[in-house]
């Protein structure tokens, strides 16, 4: 069922439907997936309107699927879209697809990668030589893609699975592991450790779950998928081996590598089965028994963090809480679904003391970026959204740098602003010498910039620019300016470890939602994954200081 309707969504969504009822059935899916009760049972009373987010159009098309086994709307959008369409669509647009459906027959992601082969897609009207590279580039893409979700999916799919295993008779505790604690961009399957009285027991109800595709195949494990979802491992141990089990399963090779030393060293023996030779209930006392102080999930990868924990130099990790304003905020005026006065009670809401208003400069054209008119009309309004909202309201401006490295904004406007935040979002293919020498350029502009979304990568999308780091942070070193932690899912830009090379050089962050809507104010705590990763503290990060002090550290007057 869930399946059906995910594959409505993705339909409706290459047909062109409105957004809101794309997400409609991609919320229905995952309430479908994630119910205990019986499906039949619901339809047969018409209570389906009482499960979250399933109205009386997802009810009928629900009601519709158990009775007779199909959905109309499904087959009708099978049949007016081309065959295979919804894998294609991840390639391709959908009259290229319809072209090449007449011209070749291709119904399938694996028929085009032939034919692109043999030279036969060049022939087709529209497409060239070059065309059938940039296909097999996508498709090969694709299949890494395919093999993994974003950090956020991931999120998801995690609370859904950890509350569907919580209400299972006999579970004591469910925890999330793997590189979704350790909270890396990519996660390419999800680890879950579950604490059970009778772990046979656990394991074959787990098995005859009829919401799982399920393999028990390895004792101890069960190797789960959602539908249409990532591959998952379950771990189910008694609960005295949790602790252990977890630490083991939550941290990368060359942490437990380091860990089974010091271990050994002691006369003890950490293993995948959890640390024998000494009583431990907790992560906590596992590390205390091998001499060491706790050591944060995000710092787990073997990169120096045992050392620096044997000399009590682990750094108190920037939290959520520790952030008190919400930067780079983008509203209505420019590319925001959410106006000005929303986004700001918003932030409020989250008990945030300020918010910066940094819609798209000119340049950005297909943002709606604001030239000089608008963006002074739009400070009126933050002086009045400012009277009535408690929190701070900062104006600013997303300014695009250009191709010669110079900003989008007037000098006169930028001498102006609270805080200006400097982003390429154009010509990304600038080979590495120009595409260096843009940024240094714009980094050594006299104001007061932060570096936006700096490599400009989407995360299995689009790859980061090409670019001298370090002649680029000894730059940002010697200048006026931030880097920002982007928060974005999609972003997460920069990467850890160019966090780390910028701290070394005493470079100032931001962490930032990049918020284009009142839901992705939350983005911030993405940034913070990102930032904790890279061992940044509260004094790293700007927006941890107060409005004005922030206000003061940000302004890019001259």
């Amino acid at each position: 069922m869930a399946a059906s309707l995910r594959e409505i969504a993705s339909l409706l969504a290459i047909e062109g439907a409105s957004r809101f009822k794309v997400l409609a059935f991609e919320r229905g899916a995952r309430t479908i997936e994630s119910m205990s009760g019986d499906l039949p049972a619901l339809v047969a009373a018409s209570d389906l309107t009482k499960l979250p987010g399933i109205g009386p159009v997802l009810s009928s098309t629900i009601a519709e699927i158990v009775l007779t086994g199909q959905s109309a709307l499904l087959e009708d959008l099978r049949k007016r879209l081309p065959p295979g369409v919804a894998e294609l669509s991840e390639v391709l647009s959908l009259p290229k697809i319809r072209a090449l459906h007449e011209a070749l027959g291709i119904a399938s992601l694996a028929e085009l990668d032939a034919a692109c082969r043999a030279g036969r897609v060049r022939g087709v009207k529209g497409f060239g030589e070059k065309t059938e590279r940039r296909i097999l580039d996508a498709i090969a893409e694709r299949a890494q893609r395919e093999q993994a979700v974003l950090l956020h999916h991931a999120d998801e799919t995690a609370a859904t699975l950890t509350s569907m295993l919580r209400a299972l008779p006999g579970i004591r505790r469910v925890e999330v592991a793997g590189s979704l604690r350790r909270r890396l961009e990519v996660i390419e399957r999800l680890r879950l450790v579950v604490a059970a009285d009778d772990v046979t027991d656990v394991l074959e109800r787990i098995g005859r779950d009829v919401r799982f595709e399920v393999d028990t195949g390895r004792p101890g494990w069960a190797a789960l998928r959602l539908a249409g979802n990532v591959p998952i491992d379950v771990r189910v141990v008694e609960p005295e081996d949790f602790a252990g089990v977890w630490l083991w399963e939550s941290s990368a090779p060359r942490h437990r590598d380091d860990l089974r030393g010091r271990a050994a060293s002691r006369g003890l023996d950490l293993t995948a089965e959890g640390l024998a030779g000494a009583p431990t209930d907790t992560e906590a006392a596992v590390y205390d028994a091998l001499g060491l102080p706790f050591i944060e999930p995000e710092l787990r990868e073997g990169q120096g963090e045992v050392e620096a924990a044997e000399r009590g130099e682990l750094p108190p990790l920037l939290t959520r809480d520790d952030l008190l304003g919400a930067v780079h905020c983008h509203t209505d005026a420019s590319d925001g679904r959410h106006t000005l006065e929303q986004m700001a009670r918003a932030a409020e809401a989250m008990g945030l003391q300020y918010l910066t208003v940094t819609d798209h400069s000119p340049a950005a054209h297909y943002a709606n970026g604001l030239d000089a008119d608008r963006l002074l009309r739009q400070w009126d309004e933050i002086e009045r959204v400012q009277e009535r909202v408690s929190i701070r309201l900062l104006r600013g401006v997303e300014c695009d740098i250009l191709e010669d490295g110079t900003l989008d904004c007037a000098p006169e406007l930028l001498d102006r602003l609270d805080i200006a935040v400097a982003s390429i979002h154009q010509r990304h293919r600038m080979d590495r010498d120009q595409m260096t020498r843009r940024i240094v350029t714009a980094m050594r502009q006299p104001w007061f910039k932060v570096w936006g979304h700096g490599l400009g990568r989407y995360v299995l999308r689009r790859p980061p620019i090409d670019c001298d780091m370090d002649a680029v942070l000894d730059a940002i070193a010697g200048s006026r300016a931030a880097i920002e932690i982007n928060g974005d899912p999609h972003r997460l830009d920069l990467e850890p470890r160019f966090i780390r090379e910028a701290r070394q050089r005493g470079i100032r962050f931001v962490a930032s939602c990049d918020a284009h809507s009142t839901r992705g104010l939350h983005n911030l705590r993405f940034a913070v994954d990102m930032a904790r990763r890279a061992g940044l503290t509260r004094t790293d990060v700007l927006n941890t200081l107060p409005a004005d002090a922030f206000a003061a550290e940000v302004r890019p007057a001259r």
